[in-house]
């Protein structure tokens, strides 16, 4: 499988097509048989995670069996078409599944081979979490310091928040240096560690998702950064 993320920077005065792009790009990705799972999102401010929607970072997330759909898709999709046409930055990864537990929308969206070896490089990480409209304020609280020790982590390269909606679906996706970095912040962070437990105890979540991929390559950039050479 091939997972497939890219995340435009709209001009301001390019946003209301990207409102638009958000509703009309929906009907040829419904259409398009080969695209396994696909979610159109919106992004915090400046594509981070922790903080207010921004209309300027908008992403497409999509799946293919495939290395010959993705690369059609990325050459001759209307959807992409219209996102560079309007957008004036790019960023775009594509991704091998290494592991991934829970659901999105209902879904288990990232197939993988469980015998698939872990890689030594550059690791990127997708945590999702549909959150429960009375549990909003709570998280959002909690998410902000979680995410400030994330950005200090060591190994810590690129992260961005992104989601379907803006206040009760929230993904982040992140990438580091290698897995132990990952699982540094993960599991020794006591900053990321109350944040889970509060997210046990409170039932903050109503779905949630943790997946890992290994990195197939990359182009572009997210705020001017590129990770080719970090």
């Amino acid at each position: 499988m091939i997972v497939a993320l890219t995340i435009t920077k709209f001009s301001r005065i390019a946003i209301p097509f990207a409102f638009v792009g958000m509703a009309v790009l929906r009907v040829p990705l419904w259409l398009n048989q080969k695209c396994k799972f696909w979610k159109l999102m919106g992004s915090g401010k400046d594509a981070q995670v922790d903080l207010a929607p921004d209309f300027k970072h908008w992403a497409i997330l999509t799946t293919w069996n495939n290395q010959s759909d993705c690369d059609h898709f990325y050459n001759e999709s209307f959807v992409l078409k219209w996102f560079r046409f309007f957008g004036y930055e790019e960023f775009t990864i594509l991704l091998n599944p290494l592991s991934s537990h829970g659901l999105w929308s209902g879904k288990q969206p990232f197939e993988y081979n469980k015998n698939t070896n872990a890689t030594n490089g550059k690791i990127a990480v997708i945590t999702r979490a549909a959150i429960r409209f009375k549990k909003v304020k709570e998280f959002k609280s909690n998410i902000k310091r979680a995410a400030n020790e994330m950005r200090r982590a060591d190994g810590f390269i690129l992260s961005a928040g992104i989601g379907e909606n803006p206040f009760l679906d929230q993904a982040t996706f992140s990438i580091w240096k290698d897995a132990q970095s990952m699982k540094n912040y993960a599991y020794k962070s006591h900053v990321h560690a109350d944040v889970i437990k509060l997210t046990r105890e409170r039932k903050w979540y109503s779905e949630e998702l943790f997946a890992r991929f290994e990195i197939i390559k990359s182009w572009g950039t997210l705020n001017g950064k590129s990770i080719r050479n970090s």
